[in-house]
């Protein structure tokens, strides 16, 4: 099969969907599908991150990920988190014929557009990662050339049949939506690498015996960070938050009025090796997300892998609860509610023998139900089905790190 991933961005730049998209594209590459991912560029000439600078311009680049063909497209400009771009639409029209099926992945509005205009003639999977919640300039336009793509497409991944069932973008399409959860090779987890070990030490050793709680993400609003830096003044421990974003001033600012600014590691960037570190250090992932623009985190299955328990929030109409579940991978509370939060973690860290249970239960639900395999080889048996390829699928583990 010759497959097009279409995505907004690509690794190195760190997110969510940037990470499920490098690892399903890298283990199908890998099991022997032709893969190409086209994005836009998210890097300037000089290699420096401008993806939330409006003007910044950056240059068309074709590389290699491990044997995945990517296609960075430049961009000249940002409105809205639409980014202004030359040539995709002219590309889609010409390669669209090399292509066996294009796989969308959204929320992703200029790509959208480019596809919009271009109208390739074949298959389209989308595979919808959440709603548009809080960007209500650019959600009502952009739900014009959603109907149009989504009129086309052959068929939709949802993550969780949560998130499927409470979309009201996905509801009418329920008799097209499958439900394959997102997996990552998890074995750099259950088995984390002598650098990932080192660091798990240094942190431990520079903690001196206190608890680590760990949260990782974009510091931006559905993510709920306040919360977690609200919660600290009433447990124990130390808070590792790893991440960059827009609200660091003001979480710095929340941190100094709390008192507990000098309980906070922070952490703009870390390895691959590191970040596995840092889950084999800590007491317990904080996971304190507030709304539906969280679907799912795939942060818990990095945390879950490790042996690291979870303690997340019960969104409604979000797929987040049902990724790591209360009692069995850690526990699950309000949202918005920093005293629940600081409870759980007091609960985590006055009961051992019930936080290694936890983690037990994580390790276990994260390989049964969260495997790169099983994500693959889900994926690459609708894809057939679609094409009308005879036969099943078969995965095998990739020898080269994925990466993020």
């Amino acid at each position: 099969m010759r497959i097009c991933h279409l995505a907004k961005y690509y690794a190195p730049f760190r997110g969510g969907i940037e990470t499920h998209v490098q690892s399903i594209a890298r283990a199908q590459h890998n099991a022997g599908t032709d893969v190409t991912v086209v994005c836009i560029n998210h890097q300037d000439k000089t290699g420096n991150d401008v993806w939330n600078n409006r003007l910044a311009s950056t240059p068309r680049v074709s590389a290699m990920d491990g044997g995945v063909k990517v296609e960075r497209f430049p961009k000249f400009a940002t409105l809205a988190r639409f980014d202004f771009c030359y040539g995709l639409t002219q590309y889609i029209k010409d390669t669209s014929h090399g292509f066996d099926l294009f796989h969308l992945h959204v929320p992703n509005p200029t790509l959208c557009c480019a596809l919009a205009l271009a109208k390739p003639k074949i298959p389209l999977v989308v595979t919808y990662h959440s709603d548009i919640v809080k960007q209500r300039f650019i959600r009502k336009p952009f739900r014009i050339v959603e109907n149009i793509i989504f009129s086309r497409a052959s068929r939709f991944i949802a993550s969780t049949a949560a998130y499927a069932d409470s979309s009201q973008v996905l509801k009418p399409l329920r008799d097209r939506v499958t439900t394959i959860p997102f997996g990552l090779d998890l074995e750099p987890y259950i088995n984390p690498s002598p650098e990932a070990v080192r660091f798990q030490r240094q942190l431990l050793e520079k903690a001196r015996g206190q608890r680590i709680w760990l949260c990782v993400g974009r510091l931006v609003y559905y993510k709920g960070f306040e919360n977690a830096i609200r919660a600290l003044p009433r447990c124990r421990g130390r808070l590792m938050l790893v991440g960059t974003g827009p609200l660091r001033p003001s979480f710095n600012e929340l941190a100094n009025e709390l008192g507990v600014a000098d309980r906070i590691d922070w952490y703009d960037y870390l390895s691959d090796d590191q970040l596995i570190g840092a889950y084999h250090a800590a007491t317990a992932l904080w996971f304190p997300s507030v709304a539906r623009s969280e679907a799912f985190g795939l942060v818990q299955i990095e945390a879950m892998a490790s042996g690291c328990p979870v303690i997340n929030t019960r969104i409604a109409g979000s797929g987040v609860s049902s990724v790591s579940l209360d009692g069995v991978s850690g526990l699950t509370i309000e949202v918005a509610n920093p005293i629940a939060l600081a409870d759980a973690a007091n609960r985590l860290d006055a009961n051992h023998a019930f936080r290694s249970q936890l983690s037990a239960g994580a390790r276990l639900r994260a390989q049964s139900d969260f495997s790169l395999k099983r994500m693959v080889e889900q994926t690459n048996e609708l894809y057939r089905s679609l094409l009308g390829i005879p036969g099943s699928y078969h995965y095998s583990r990739t020898l080269e790190p994925i990466g993020r």
